[in-house]
């Protein structure tokens, strides 16, 4: 089994990376190769990083796996979560005080691939097991949201659980190119005006690290 571990930087990731210079021979044992491709940070580097990586370095399964923001206060900093469902969520125009995305103003159709309705869903289709991880909706966005109205305007436009600058791009290529995949996001900071005294960066990487290698070695059957 060939598995892509991607994320946007090496710090959301060095964790997994340390136990894999410790692993290698066991994975290898188990029939099981590690591709890392550090992707970059949003989602034109994402895009640009995943589409040059798989036209030579197609994965039996491709797992993303970052940090993130929640608009759900009801999941504690720390918490993992599954990525299901991913809207882009700044990609479109303004219409007075209104946003409006492609869908919205008819450039896209609903549902044309790999959408799902506007949407890129994941169904978790040809994955041999799914870790038990409470799913979210994810926006992906180019501007980290951090004022009431644009967060209200989210909130009410797409009813997201978890923000992220990276999401829909690798849902969109790993959709388009019959991939299996998942997207595992951890909560280091709840959505709301910026203070980076609350956020839990380290908190998040760990957790997200300790979920990334026992779904590594699950998959592996390790």
């Amino acid at each position: 089994m060939k598995i892509l571990v991607t994320a946007a930087t090496t710090l959301e990731i060095q964790p997994f990376l340390q136990y894999l210079d410790q692993h290698i021979p066991a994975l290898k044992a188990a029939n099981c190769n590690i591709d890392v491709l550090i992707a970059g940070i949003g989602m034109m580097h994402t895009a640009f990083s995943l589409g040059r990586h798989l036209v030579v370095n197609r994965p039996d399964i491709a797992i993303q796996a970052g940090i993130g923001g929640s608009f759900r206060h009801t999941w504690e900093l720390g918490q993992v979560v599954l990525i299901k469902r991913e809207y882009l969520a700044d990609l479109g125009a303004e219409d007075n005080d209104q946003f409006k995305d492609l869908f919205d103003i008819q450039l896209w159709q609903p549902s044309q691939p790999p959408f799902t309705g506007n949407s890129l869903v994941n169904t978790f289709a040809g994955l041999p097991e799914v870790p038990p991880l409470p799913t979210a909706t994810g926006i992906s966005v180019n501007l980290v949201s951090g004022s009431e109205p644009t967060i209200q305007k989210l909130v009410a436009k797409y009813n997201p659980d978890i923000e992220s600058m990276e999401g829909a791009a690798f849902h969109y290529a790993c959709l388009l190119e019959e991939i299996p995949f998942l997207q595992l996001r951890s909560i280091s900071n709840y959505v709301e005006i910026r203070d980076k005294s609350k956020w839990k960066i380290p908190l998040a990487v760990k957790t997200l690290n300790d979920e990334l290698i026992k779904t590594v070695e699950t998959l592996a059957g390790i």
